[in-house]
């Protein structure tokens, strides 16, 4: 389903692409403006729907230059409904190297949110369509861009950094292990409660894709310490493992 993509241009040797199902998404943020206001309104959702995620951009370009500095090679930044993506050729196996390219996303939403805030003032959240409206909306999306991903859920950025955490003391598997399971448990409740006191059924399924998402992660690196292990194995002289890639 990853295939289903559309590429768009580079940043910094980067491939930025775009999910065909993020086409879908905005064919209907347009319908669904344009019967709310006309044009107007339509102009408004589109062009919102396109700032917050030139932000998911930016957050994920902070993610994947932090990699690049480690030496981290990054394939694309995947841009689907839900959010976005960078996929490495690999993450460091080192906590403080994984904690620093996992911080740098939410920094990124925070470093917008701040420098905005003095050109536009807080708000209320009523947001006039102007350019101080839509800048306030940026803002405040920021800021729960930034918080969100900082949820211990794994695979989300909070997960990540509890992983990097556990990992100082144990194995990457097993600190893998008990980042995914907490986030298990958190995701369930996180749907649970966003069907049950929000009525938001779209925020549950996306607390059970990010569910799902972390099971395969974890199993992808469960795999990948058995084929290193058997690689190990046959070739004992060797000092690295085989090549691999991973999200991020």
């Amino acid at each position: 389903m990853l295939r289903w993509s559309i590429n768009l241009f580079r940043i910094r040797g980067i491939q930025l692409a775009l999910h065909g199902s993020f086409l879908l998404l905005l064919a209907y943020v347009a319908v669904d403006g344009w019967q709310d206001g006309g044009w107007e309104q339509m102009a408004w959702s589109v062009a919102t729907l396109v700032a917050f995620f030139a932000c998911v951009v930016l957050h994920e370009l902070g993610h994947s230059l932090t990699a690049m500095r480690f030496g981290v090679g990054v394939r694309r930044i995947l841009l689907m409904p839900i959010g976005g993506m960078a996929e490495f050729d690999r993450i460091p196996r080192q906590p403080v190297r994984e904690l620093l390219i996992t911080l740098a996303g939410p920094a990124v939403n925070f470093v917008i949110a701040a420098a905005l805030w003095p050109l536009v003032g807080f708000g209320t959240g009523e947001y006039p369509a102007n350019l101080t409206g839509f800048g306030q909306l940026l803002l405040h999306a920021n800021l729960i861009m930034g918080s969100f991903n900082l949820l211990p859920v794994f695979p989300m950025d909070g997960g990540r950094i509890l992983r990097a955490l556990l990992a100082i003391r144990w194995s990457y598997l097993r600190a893998t292990y008990w980042a995914a399971t907490g986030g298990k448990i958190l995701a369930l409740l996180g749907a649970v409660v966003a069907v049950w006191r929000y009525e938001s059924y779209l925020t549950a399924v996306l607390f059970v894709f990010i569910l799902l998402a972390g099971e395969a992660e974890y199993q992808a690196v469960r795999r990948r310490e058995q084929e290193d292990a058997a690689w190990r194995a046959l070739f004992p002289d060797l000092e690295h493992s085989r090549p691999t890639s991973e999200t991020g």
